[in-house]
Parts: structure tokens; sequence; C-alpha cells
């Protein structure tokens, strides 16, 4: 067996995890150079390949498998730096993106603007024809009208089209007939039809969906294709693949072909991990995972030893930013990260983030030109990380220039700089906290029935008085949880999802017309199997799911389909039953008298094309470890005092650590808080006691 290399691009850092041959997993980690994705990529893999007595180009050349994730497309779309994509859609329905789904939390709050629609609306084009909810033809497509809007996004040089239809999901004729003409008369320009990308009832979600695929396409294009020559020129012959939004990956041209699936890649694939370390630890099947990168905080769950999907994640804030409308993983994300901005408001009130800075330049402590005041410079002056050590030692710190920037906003503030490192990790804390409350008690799990996995190369600064708030006793901290998406790719499949629209009413189900939408789904699943390399031969699993809501309900929730052919009513009432089940999980009451409405069907077939790390634990005995140095630290409970550092890789298994205390890896650093405990597991994975027992 050859290398096999796992990469997530962020937007400070780029992690690199490689499995060699043995079995084993080794970290690399460099900044994330932007303009040139390669370069930052192949600084990271240097890391590993020098600890393996080898070249970059050695690596590359010994490797089989190459596993990409990026933030890429997400940071595109968030700033706005995505294609000029041109928005084709029936004859009044204008406003569609411009509608969205209500517009605003509060429509009565004048303090901030309605939301520009993600394509501008002078960027629409109503196309003359009409189909019907059933698929009948109401007004036929005009194509001459059609080739004077295609001579029009000529003539106006757009780079992308999304051509969305009403009710093409139905019959999709007409968009295919669009489609046609676009390759006739604008030949190289990318398009997206939406019944082919998102075929789902929702015309907005369809249609936001269709809009961020088309505009992604050059830019993604453009990027996937320049990493992969980088990578074939120095010296990669393996196969390449991607990480996707679903958590798992395919190849990249297939990704290509439909760059939406590329949004949250990266940390999709934490979750992907969390499951891995929790089960490994036999710590129970429900885990919160946290990942916490320097320029996000990402939080994700898994319920049942399953993840967690969802059709309603938003880039940007909920109803003010741009619905994805595809199913993905559902990771919440917050501009809460090491490397967030810490301010001053105009009210004289504290505050971190959402403002980052980033790779470059980077907190004040990097050294490169940074003159505000990050989280990371924080946890430089309270004494957390050693600036000899960060990163291995391969990125020295700057600590005189930390202690600047937030002996700055101290004399604003007019309190001593312990005091406001430690408010800006405060809160921090609660930003962090409320994201996790969001994705937990707002959805019906109770944060204290669930273990947190950590992750990120700032997890460690304050996981565990995040997790004491919520009630969570224990915390795993991988030992390579700077690099948690990374690593979850070791563990994800080849995964892919099929989608049909049947609208149905447990009071008036059709089986014959689920059972064909089901063999449809089914046919498209083992379609992509057959097409891929070696697919026929390897370990798949197949599952499909219904969003589904009692009658007169806005929003749906997923729904496992106990089969996947229905024989009658029982096989229907048990569909039914399976909804009421999820719907008292979610939200703690089942109303079994009103009927069941199941309105998307989706299937997802998940590939083991490759064998996970190996997960082994040796020989543990509890010991309490001599620290291999102190460092003044400041805590909220204690104020400053001399506190012992241990450099994990003299830590043996079964070390018991009581707080407070610093662990120092190569690329995070963990601090054991006054009066709670971390331990090192049988599996190499440190285990922190956050309950102060």
């Amino acid at each position: 067996m050859g290398y096999r290399i796992a990469v997530d691009t962020g937007g400070t850092f780029t992690d690199i995890m490689v499995l060699d041959d043995t079995g084993q997993l080794h970290i690399g980690k460099a900044l994330t150079t932007p303009e040139r994705i390669f370069r930052g990529m192949s600084e990271g893999i240097s890391v590993v390949a020098e600890d393996l007595g080898l070249s970059v180009p050695d690596l590359l050349a010994r490797s089989d498998i190459l596993i990409y994730g990026t933030t890429h497309a997400t940071n595109a779309v968030v700033t706005k730096r995505t294609a000029k994509t041109a928005f084709l859609t029936t004859a009044g329905f204008k406003d569609t993106l411009t509608f969205k789904e209500g517009g605003k939390h509060g429509p009565h709050d004048y303090s901030y603007d309605y939301p520009d629609p993600y394509i501008p609306r002078r960027y629409t084009f109503e196309i003359d024809e009409r189909i019907g909810s059933e698929g009948e033809i109401v007004r036929t497509l005009d194509k001459k009208q059609v080739r004077e809007v295609i001579a029009l996004l000529d003539e106006r040089n757009f780079e992308a089209v999304a051509v969305n239809l009403l009710w093409s999901i139905a019959n999709p004729d007409h968009e295919l007939a669009v489609g046609a003409l676009m390759d006739e008369l604008l030949p190289g320009i990318p398009y997206t039809l939406s019944h082919q990308l998102v075929p789902i009832l929702r015309e907005y979600r369809r249609a936001s969906a269709t809009a961020i695929d088309a505009s992604l396409k050059p830019l993604m294009q453009q990027h996937l294709r320049e990493m992969s020559s980088d990578l074939r020129d120095a010296g990669f012959a393996g196969d390449l693949l991607m990480s996707t939004s679903v958590g798992g990956c395919q190849d990249v041209e297939e990704l290509i072909a439909r760059p939406i699936h590329t949004l949250k890649s990266g940390p999709a694939m934490a979750p992907v991990a969390g499951r891995a370390y929790v089960q490994l630890e036999k710590l129970g099947d429900n885990a919160i995972v946290c990942d916490t990168g320097g320029t996000t905080f990402d939080v994700g769950l898994v319920r049942d030893s399953h993840l967690v999907h969802t059709r309603d994640s938003w880039l940007g804030p909920r109803w003010l930013g741009d619905i994805m409308g595809t199913s993905s993983v559902d990771m919440r994300s917050i501009g809460a990260g090491g490397g967030s901005i810490a301010w001053i408001d105009p009210g004289d009130l504290l505050r971190v983030g959402p403002q980052s800075a980033g790779s470059t330049p980077g907190p004040a402590c990097y050294g490169n030109g940074g003159n505000e005041p990050t989280v990371t410079d924080a946890a430089v002056c309270l004494g957390y990380v050693d600036p000899t050590y960060f990163n291995g030692g391969r990125l020295k710190l700057d600590v005189a220039a930390a202690e600047r920037v937030i002996g700055d906003l101290a004399a604003k503030m007019g309190r001593t700089p312990d005091e406001t490192a430690s408010a800006i990790m405060t809160i921090a804390n609660e930003l962090m906290i409320k994201a996790i409350g969001e994705i937990t008690v707002n959805e019906g799990v109770n944060p204290r029935e669930s273990v947190v996995v950590a992750g990120g190369g700032a997890a460690g600064f304050n996981i565990m008085p995040i997790a004491r708030e919520l009630g969570c006793d224990t915390v795993v901290l991988p030992r390579f949880a700077a690099a948690l998406s990374a690593c979850g790719m070791h563990y994800s499949d080849i995964v892919f999802e099929a989608t049909r629209s049947r609208f149905m009413d447990s009071d008036a189900f059709d089986c014959d017309a689920v059972n064909t939408a089901l063999s449809e789904i089914a046919s498209e699943l083992d379609e992509f199997r057959g097409n891929l390399k070696g697919g026929a031969e390897a370990t798949a699993e197949i599952q499909f799911w219904v969003e589904s809501r009692y009658r007169a309900q806005v929003w749906e929730l997923d729904t496992p389909v106990p089969k996947a052919k229905f024989d009658g009513a029982a096989d229907v009432a048990a569909l039914a039953e399976s909804f009421h089940q999820v719907h008292e999980r979610v939200y703690a009451v089942r109303d079994e008298g009103s009927p069941v409405e199941f309105v998307n069907w989706k299937g997802r077939i998940a590939i083991r094309m490759f064998d996970p790390p190996p997960l082994v634990a040796s020989a543990a005995t509890d010991h309490a470890p001599s620290p291999d140095a102190k460092r003044s630290c400041y805590f909220l409970e204690t104020g400053r005092l001399d506190t012992p550092i241990f450099r994990g890789g003299g830590l043996k298994p079964g070390a018991q650590i009581a707080g407070p205390a610093i662990i120092e890896e190569p690329t995070t650093t963990i601090v054991v808080y006054p009066e709670l405990t971390a331990k090192l597991s049988a599996s190499g994975n440190y285990i922190l006691n956050c309950s102060g027992g």
C-alpha cells in the first residue's frame, strides 16, 4: 500500500494528514497561500516528508490517493467573488431570489437593510414558457426569445448561467431545450439546470442552489484544475479525490461539474473524525463535534453513530444569507477562531469577531504585520502558548507584538492586560457556547447527554470551560486535533446522493408513484457506483430518507424510510411512525392523529473504497507524570501563577494531569483549567474531565 494524503485548506492554515504504509498517521501544518493553494499545501506536505525521510516529490510519487478539502468556494460566496452569472427563470418569477424565504428576522427592524439577492435582479432574465405542476405544458417554450436572451448574455459578457424554470422537476423538457441552445450559441460558458442539480420542491431553495452552483463553476474549475496540474507536475500520479459537503468524497472531475458540493467540504469531515474517535474510546453514540480553526468555529453532531444532514445550510446569517438548498452535513459556523479580532464597539463593549486576521497578515504574534488583537494573541499573553514551540517550533511567535496589541486594547478598556486577554477568551467562549446551543438545544438535543470531540489548532485553549458551562462531563481531544477535518477524510467513504420530489399524504398515499421514485433513486445510485473505478467490488451501504412534516407545518424533518418498496397500508403506517419518532425527539411531542406529508425522497450511497486508519489501543497504567517545565500563566480563578508544562511527546498512556496545567503538542496546546483534569488514553487521545470531580 502506498501513502494516502489528506489536505484541508482553511482560511488561516492548511492541514495535512498522511497515512503511511504501516497504518500510522502523520500531521503537517502550514499557513494557507490563497494566491496559489499548492504552495501552502506543499509546505505542509514537506513537514511530513521530512519526518518520513523523504522529499516532497518522493512522497507524492509514492502516494496512491490524495483527498482535498477547502473553504475556497465558501469564501468566494461569502465575499461575493464568484463569476458574473445570469439567472434564467419562468416569466413572472423574476423575484424568486429577491424574496428568499422572508428576508430577515425582524421585518420591522430598520437598523439594517433587506438583503440583496444572490444574483442581482438586473441579471435575471424571464423566459416565455410554463410547465404545470403535473408536468403538463401550459405554455410552449419560445425558442426564438431564448436565442435573443442568450445573444444578450454573450453581448454583456456573462461568465455563467443558472437555469431555473418552474416545475422543471415535473417535466424537464424546457430546461433541457435551454441547455441545448446554450451549447449551440455559447459553447464553453458553464451553466446549471436546476432539475439536474437539485430536483426538489420549494422554488427558492432550488433557485438558490442553481444560482450558487453556476456562479462557482468558472472559479472552482480553474482552482481545481490548477491545483490538480500543480500536483501532477510535482510528481503525484494517484487518484485525486475531494471531500464534499455530505461528509464523503468524490472524484475531482465530478465536483468540477457540481461545485456546490465543495461548499463546507472541509468542516463536513470533522464529524466523520469525531464519530471514529468516540467509537474508539467507547464513549457512546452521541457527540458534539467542535472544530476551532484560525478563522471560524464549526460545530456539528453525531447522533446514534450517524452524521446529521440538512438542507437548511445558509451561507451567511439565516434568512439574510443564501441557502445552499442541497443536502449537507449540518455544521454551524461562526466567526470565532484563533485569528478572530477583538474590538470595542460604539457602546464601549468588548467584542470578538467575526472579523479575522486570517493567514495574511495573521495575528500580531505571527510577526507578519498584524496590528489588531486576536484570540491567539490573548492566549500568548496569558502564557498558554510557548512562543518557541508554536506549530512544532516552525513558526516563532512575537510575544512583544502580542503584548503591544493587547496592551493597547487594555488601555482603552481601563483594565490590565491580563484581565483584557482573559476577557477576550471569555467572550470567545460565550460565542462558541451559543453556537453549540443552536445545534443542540434548539434541535431538541440535550448537550449533557453527549461527549464533546474537540478539534482545530485553537481548540485546546478554551474547550474545557465551554464543556463545563454546557454540562458536558467529557471531552475527547485527539492527538491530531489540529487537523481534525483532514483526519476525517481518512475515515470517509465515497458518498453520493440522489433526490426525487413526490408529494404524498399519509391519508392518500400512492405506493406505485413512491416506488417509482425510490426505484429511480436506486438506479441513479447504482449507476454512480458502476461508473466508479472499483466501485462494483467495494462494500457499499444505501439508505433512504424522506423530508416529512405534519399537515400545515412549514418545515420538514429528515425521516428514515423503513423499506425501499411500499407494499400497502402497513408500510405507510410504519413510515408515519418513523416520522412521529423523529418529531418527538426534536420537539418532544407527537401528533398521531394528524396526517403526515412527505415531500422530497432521497437516497444516499456510501462506498468504502479504502480502509480507514487502524484504531489501536495500547496498555495504559494510570500515573501522574512530572512536568517538563513551568511557566507563568494567568487564570481567572487564580490570577498569575507558575504552571506545570507537559510536552505531549513525553507522556505515556494513562498519564493523569490535574489543572492548572498546560499540555503542548506540536500543533495544538491544551489548557487544563484549575480543578479540572486530563488523561492520555490507551489510544493516545486526551480525555478531558470537565465536571470538576
